[in-house]
């Protein structure tokens, strides 16, 4: 419990917001791509920045890859 009172408030305040929007974003934007938004967004609800940059890497990435070759088709 002494670990918790040596961070300080304003990184506390600052670090909650951060964690619900990136956790609310990874939610939202697997679910529109089908690829297992509650994982993404519970992890993203943990961990700051690691679940967004693996997201982005990982899932994002190759689907924006997958759409602009599937234009480049038609």
């Amino acid at each position: 419990m002494s670990e918790l009172k040596e961070i300080p408030i304003w990184l506390i305040v600052t670090l909650i917001p951060l964690l619900l929007i990136q956790g609310t974003w990874l939610f939202i934007d697997a679910g529109k791509r089908g690829k297992w938004r509650w994982f993404w967004g519970l992890w993203g609800m943990v961990y700051i920045p690691i679940p967004l940059l693996l997201y982005l890497f990982f899932v994002r990435l190759p689907d924006e890859r997958k759409k602009s070759r599937e234009k480049k088709d038609d």
